[in-house]
């Protein structure tokens, strides 16, 4: 009796989980042995898509090898970097299951809360989405500080209102991605795009825990090139304060010269170039400003009207 009731799966949903991979070669065995497990307890129709985007070490080969042990596996090698937001498009395009899990590669994301996640989705019927919520994570404090910034700038500025601590764990129902493959944005982010649609989704409480091996591949610059992604992707806050700016240093202007002129009409005309070169050298500064707000809209209409593949995909195993 207690044979057939661990040969029992825990679901009945056919279920699909995609993993982004990249230089992640000292993970992916330890990933495998955690996930395996797990999964052949929740349903016995399953398919795990690991996404290598471009990894320079031996993560492809490693790949390769769990997938000979388990035909459960999808080995997808993209034919270059394209960057992570590519890579979980490219899965997320590969799935054909109910239930879609979406998780990192580097376990901080544990493959044992997968049912929690299941679980909480199942039991909400409005539900589309069932959210990690972060109630400790075990990141660098800047990490930590960007991402704050990053949720609170995002609530105030763009069309996308989340809740605090979200993370790109998630389960979501199959009709989610089908919304999602109707937008054929390149520049938008992927998870940003999940939020955008509105699909209801519940939070769950969940411990972050430490990678477990190797380095993240976000640095500040990726941080802030997904912050930027979204606000010129879903807001049209920076060049509406531009146009803000402007007419204020317009007004402002405008005041400066009547009142010089009434200083010449007076006779005390103002001596001195200082203040004339700082004022020239600050507005200056202000113009590329703007020039630099308006290029990366305009940069990101060119790279929409060209419809290139957000993602190229090289070989499947």
């Amino acid at each position: 009796r207690r044979k057939s009731k661990n040969r029992m799966k825990k679901y009945k949903q056919t279920v699909s989980v995609v993993i982004p991979i990249y230089n992640d070669q000292e993970v992916i065995a330890e990933l495998y042995r955690r996930l395996h497990p797990v999964m052949e307890e929740i349903t016995a129709d399953y398919e795990v898509i690991l996404v290598d985007d471009g990894s320079r070490d031996a993560s492809w080969e490693e790949m390769l090898k769990v997938r000979q042990q388990d035909e459960h596996i999808k080995a997808v090698r993209l034919s270059r970097n394209f960057g992570q937001q590519s890579a979980i498009a490219a899965g997320l395009s590969l799935t054909s299951k109910e239930l879609i899990v979406l998780m990192d590669s580097d376990l901080q994301d544990r493959p044992e809360d997968i049912p929690v996640l299941i679980d909480a989705l199942l039991s909400d019927e409005r539900a589309a989405m069932a959210i990690a919520q972060w109630e400790e994570r075990k990141d660098s404090k800047l990490k930590i500080a960007v991402s704050r910034l990053f949720q609170r700038v995002s609530n105030h500025i763009t069309e996308i209102h989340t809740m605090p601590r979200l993370g790109i764990f998630r389960v979501m129902k199959q009709s989610v991605v089908e919304e999602l493959r109707k937008f054929p944005e390149k520049t938008a982010t992927t998870v940003s795009l999940l939020y955008y649609i509105g699909s209801r989704y519940v939070a769950v409480p969940l411990k972050r825990d430490a990678r477990f091996a190797g380095k993240s591949g976000y640095n500040l610059n990726k941080m802030l090139a997904l912050t930027f992604a979204r606000i010129f992707s879903f807001s049209m806050f920076p060049i509406r304060l531009v146009t803000y700016l402007g007419a204020l240093l317009c007004i402002g202007s405008m005041i400066a010269a009547l009142t010089l002129i009434i200083y010449k009409l007076v006779g005390n005309v103002v001596a001195g170039w200082t203040s004339m070169m700082v004022l020239m050298l600050f507005l200056f500064g202000l113009n590329f400003a703007f020039l630099g707000v308006l290029g990366e809209y305009i940069g990101r209409i060119f790279l929409e009207t060209k419809q290139r593949p957000k993602f190229m995909i090289g070989e499947i195993v």
